[in-house]
């Protein structure tokens, strides 16, 4: 059942309003009846919805063992130097495991890396439905560990770095610092999960509320589930909301929206975490949609956000 039309109206911000309104008189098609490369197009030239990109220290690409490609956004020190190493956090980007790219989230990391002085490394992950779970995690965990064994040649602090990511990516996050507990891998020092997609259960008192007219809908939820999964086992690694043992997962912050389908296993994975335990702060954005950190281009509140995450990463990697 879907809310009312003023239901929506009151618990919405203006320019969350104004989103929904827009896209309604667009009339697109959505990405799931669109053939793939067709919505990967059309959300790569999204670029007035991803915001300005703020000038850094440098910027630059990188190719992984694999294959895989990254891109390493080193903003100054804290002290101003350009010598000093720092504490790094992996990005991994959301689009359901089949949309984004480098390019589609260069604003938000470098957004990030500005305000935490932090060196940020995106991953250019292999999208789905060509290559299916857990090559993405696979390849996002590779270049994690990559990244703190070689923390000389990225200038980086071995022992501070965090592994973030929105949607999809927050997913990847989680994931990733999961299996390095478990396969004793480097410690993680921070996940920083934002909005992420963590249950495969379309079910939830979030998907009941919003789960048409919000932007993200459940039907789409489910296309993108579809394409990540294919017939794949789903275990506590493709959907790490469903770990029967968080004991031992890094400190976490945890970003959710609040008329987003994802918010209750956002708040379902943060009280099952602070039981096991561990760390966390859980952040709430009311009035917000599912994309606004992503889209602070058009979302005033998804500048501010950014902000909140880059200054909680300082605080946390730079302790």
């Amino acid at each position: 059942m879907n809310p009312s039309a003023d239901s929506i109206n009151m618990a919405l911000t203006q320019q969350a309003t104004d989103f929904l309104e827009e896209l309604r008189a667009q009339d697109s098609p959505p990405v799931e009846a669109l053939p793939l490369a067709q919505g990967r197009r059309m959300f790569a030239s999204l670029t007035r919805w991803f915001g300005d990109k703020p000038n850094l220290q440098s910027v630059s690409d990188y190719l992984f063992p694999g294959n895989t490609k990254g891109r390493i956004y080193r903003p100054e020190s804290l002290d101003g130097s350009s010598q000093q190493a720092q504490p790094a956090i992996m990005y991994f980007h959301g689009g359901g495991w089949v949309l984004g790219n480098l390019d589609t989230h260069d604003s938000l990391c470098r957004r990030i890396a500005e305000q935490s002085n932090c060196t940020v490394i995106a991953i250019d992950y292999s999208l789905s439905p060509e290559m299916r779970y857990p090559v993405a995690l696979n390849e996002c965990y590779d270049a994690t560990l990559h990244v703190i064994n070689h923390s000389s040649e990225f200038n980086i602090i071995p022992e501070r770095v965090a592994v973030a990511g929105d949607s999809a990516g927050g997913n990847l996050a989680a994931a990733v610092a999961m299996k390095s507990r478990d396969l004793s891998g480097p410690a993680i020092d921070l996940q920083v999960l934002i909005y992420p997609a963590l249950l495969v259960d379309f079910n939830q008192p979030s998907y009941e509320r919003y789960s048409d007219g919000f932007g993200l809908t459940r039907v789409r939820m489910k296309w993108f589930w579809n394409q990540y999964l294919g017939k794949n086992k789903v275990d506590q690694y493709a959907a790490p909301g469903m770990a029967e043992d968080l004991r031992g997962l890094p400190s976490s912050l945890i970003v959710a929206a609040e008329c987003d389908v994802l918010r209750s296993e956002a708040e379902t994975f943060s009280a099952a975490l602070m039981n096991a335990g561990v760390p966390i702060v859980y952040k709430h954005y009311q009035g917000n949609l599912h994309g606004f950190i992503h889209f602070a281009g058009i979302f005033d509140d998804g500048l501010t956000a950014t902000t909140d995450v880059a200054k909680y990463c300082q605080q946390h990697l730079y302790r």
